[in-house]
């Protein structure tokens, strides 16, 4: 890139000073280099237009700028350390986890990628006046450099990166146990009960292995959001002595809600000590030693002194008051039995209504456990049914998720629902309590009992409860009450708040990930693009390989897939339309998966990226290659946009789940950088005919460089 004119009259403290013109007889000082870095979780669009933006910001100011992209093709225009050294600040615009580490010293700003979009030149001039990062946290979701108003998001980003760790956890863990009960459980007055010389003993040991860990797992890794390695094993040891209450006297540890709280006590204190200057001999030291171990001091310290007797207190409140509920109104004890046992799913208010139950047992009153078992298998199964009746409410992982929620639900293991508890608190487990309510106030009612300890429809399968058919209907309506109370709640945020972005660190899977392009028909963009590839002939056998030509956008997308001023006004509406069109070039062949992906990933983040324009991605196997189609609305869609506009250009992307290639993606890179210039959408804005449009992309589209292999 050309360097820009020469910066006139500029002091900034900490750097050299720009002269105000440069004569003959003195030496130009060289330009001041702007390194910017700009990732979005699926690398496709947001990435490459703020890279472009901050590109244009920089070159409008007269500094020389290079942008490193984290996109799904890959890392590229990777800095080299002399650029590094040389480099006067680091802008960071990035929804994904960015390895800081090399920008040691330098001034930078760390913020979302929508800020790279929207307010680059701010960014530029904030990195410029920000004080060398020797004395910051080197992290992309420091709070402080995302300010105030994106508070929210990094406290979302952080909560979804401990809850992607977790789940596999949760699942093995659940899943183990419930096959161990299932094929070798005995139904004892203590409950399920395995053998301790079978084999199936040693599996149950395993799955209560991967049930222990899963808290410490969602503690550190919030943890770890936050303030990167340091906060890691404090987090998990932290997140250990929440759920373990022999540690503060308690008979119940704090669950995933101590584990959330943990994580995030963690992550704060040990960024903050990364704040504190220090002597550089201490320095290097300082991550490894010195803050893992002050933090785990400083948290674990004050679980156990100052929270843990409230927990610990607040146990034995809650038995005495179940205590006294008993030989009172059964309803009322059912409603509240059902509920605790159903708010923190193995956390203490849990494992308070349960030992209540069971102690019952021994005295000869089986009732109120009956009224606890019913309750125990509402919040898997109830928020597994919604994970299936409303799909496209949860991300792909979070629907993995609730189909072994239902598998452990049926096995009484109620903590299968906390990874979508932990990941939508306020509208979880509000839908929890409720149906859990409802099926103990239910079995109270009927007089179901139940003689073990234990909870789910399996113990009617052993035979341990009575009025099997009451307590199936208590379980049933229990479910369909949670099911359909989170469907309605998660439904009411999507429409209101679209979520922030998932850590990274997060295998939650996206919508858009790498895909191969296929080869498709191309004949009508020939027809019209004067970059069009001609086509190949076949050379002879002796004669040297011929390089496949560079692919453009008129590879992907033809008249057909191009409808210009359409007529609806719902975002849902144009994107099924869009799919419609894919579908006439035979490259989509289930226009309803499609659409379901461009739904999913909808609730990642929305692609109404601002200025009037939207992105819609689908990575379905309803598509059998690559293919993009195009809208222009006059009227504009409601597209949850960043900028709050509405959307007047579309894209949509659909590539193959199966997919694997990239260089489809470095096509798209290139549409989504275009988009970022003012005359190209204005030709876009101005086509009378699709043929105007493919003019226009022909004409403002490089060749994207082949694929690398």
């Amino acid at each position: 890139m050309a360097d820009g004119p020469p910066v006139v009259g500029v002091v900034l403290e900490g750097h050299r000073t720009m002269p105000d013109t440069p004569t003959d007889t003195t030496i130009a000082p060289p330009t001041v280099l702007i390194l910017a870095i700009t990732a979005c979780p699926t690398g496709i669009a947001h990435t490459y237009m703020a890279a472009e933006k901050l590109d244009a910001a920089a070159t409008e100011l007269g500094y020389e700028i290079r942008v490193e992209t984290h996109g799904s093709v890959g890392v590229e225009g990777t800095f080299s350390q002399a650029d590094i050294d040389r480099a006067d600040a680091v802008v960071v615009a990035a929804d994904t986890q960015i390895d800081l580490s090399r920008f040691g010293g330098k001034r930078m700003v760390s913020t979302r990628v929508s800020d790279g979009i929207h307010r680059p030149a701010a960014l530029i001039a904030e990195a410029l006046a920000a004080a060398p990062t020797g004395r910051a946290a080197v992290t992309t979701d420091a709070p402080a450099s995302a300010g105030k108003r994106d508070i929210g998001g990094f406290i979302y980003r952080a909560l979804m990166n401990g809850v992607s760790y977790m789940i596999p956890f949760v699942v093995v863990g659940g899943l183990l146990i419930a096959i161990s009960l299932s094929i070798g459980g005995e139904a004892t007055p203590q409950g399920l009960v395995i053998p301790e010389d079978s084999f199936w003993f040693t599996i149950n040991q395993i799955g209560v292995l991967g049930f222990t860990l899963m808290v410490p797992i969602l503690s550190g890794f919030i943890a770890y959001a936050i303030a990167d390695r340091p906060g890691l094993a404090p987090g998990m040891i932290c997140g250990w002595i929440a759920t373990t209450g022999s540690f503060y006297n308690s008979e119940s540890g704090a669950g995933f809600i101590g584990g959330i709280v943990t994580g995030f006590l963690v992550g704060f204190v040990a960024l903050g000590i990364k704040k504190i200057p220090v002597h550089r001999f201490i320095k290097p030291i300082m991550p490894i030693l010195v803050i893992p171990v002050i933090t785990t001091l400083v948290v674990g310290g004050l679980f156990v002194l100052a929270l843990g007797q409230p927990i610990a207190w607040v146990f034995s409140s809650m038995t005495d008051f179940l205590s006294s509920l008993d030989g009172g109104s059964v309803v009322v004890l059912g409603l509240i039995l059902g509920a605790m046992v159903a708010f923190d799913m193995g956390g203490p208010i849990n494992k308070t209504a349960f030992l209540f139950g069971s102690a019952l047992i021994a005295s000869g009153n089986p009732g109120p456990m009956g009224m606890v078992a019913a309750a125990i298998a509402v919040p898997p199964l109830g928020m597994g049914l919604a994970t299936v009746i409303r799909r496209r409410f949860f991300t792909p992982v979070e629907r993995e998720a609730g189909i072994a929620a239902l598998f452990m639900g049926f096995f009484g293991i109620t903590e299968g629902a906390i990874p979508l508890a932990a990941a939508r608190p306020l509208q979880v487990i509000p839908a929890n309590v409720l149906g859990g309510a409802v099926a103990g106030a239910i079995a109270a009612i009927a007089g179901v009992t139940n003689a073990v300890p234990h909870g789910g429809p399996i113990v009617a399968v052993f035979g341990a409860v009575s009025g099997v058919p009451m307590y199936f209907v208590a379980i049933l309506s229990g479910v369909a009450v949670t099911a359909l109370v989170s469907v309605l709640l998660i439904g009411i945020s999507v429409r209101k708040v679209v979520p922030a972005d998932a850590a990274a660190a997060a295998p939650i899977g996206t919508a858009a990930d790498a895909a191969v392009p296929v080869a498709a028909p191309g004949a009508a963009a020939s027809a019209v693009s004067p970059v069009a590839a001609a086509p190949v002939l076949a050379a002879p056998a002796a004669a040297e390989p011929v390089a496949p030509a560079p692919k453009t956008v008129l590879d992907y997308i033809d008249e057909r897939t191009i409808v210009l001023d359409i007529d609806e006004t719902d975002r849902d509406a144009v994107i099924r339309r869009l799919a419609g069109l894919m579908q006439t070039t035979g490259r989509v062949l289930d226009v309803d998966a499609v659409v379901q992906a461009a739904m999913d990933r909808e609730l990642i983040s929305t692609t109404g990226i601002g200025e009037g324009i939207a992105i819609p991605h689908a990575k379905s196997d309803g598509a059998t290659s690559p293919v993009l189609a195009f809208a222009r609305s006059r009227d504009g869609v409601d597209w949850n946009s960043l900028d709050e506009a509405p959307a007047h250009l579309i894209f949509m992307i659909a590539v193959p789940e199966a997919a694997a290639g990239t260089e489809h993606l470095k096509v798209l890179a290139q549409l989504s950088r275009s988009l970022m210039k003012p005359s190209f959408r204005a030709s876009i804005e101005m086509a009378a005919t699709p043929a105007d449009v493919l003019a226009a992309l022909a004409s403002s589209v490089r060749p994207a460089t082949p694929a690398a292999h």
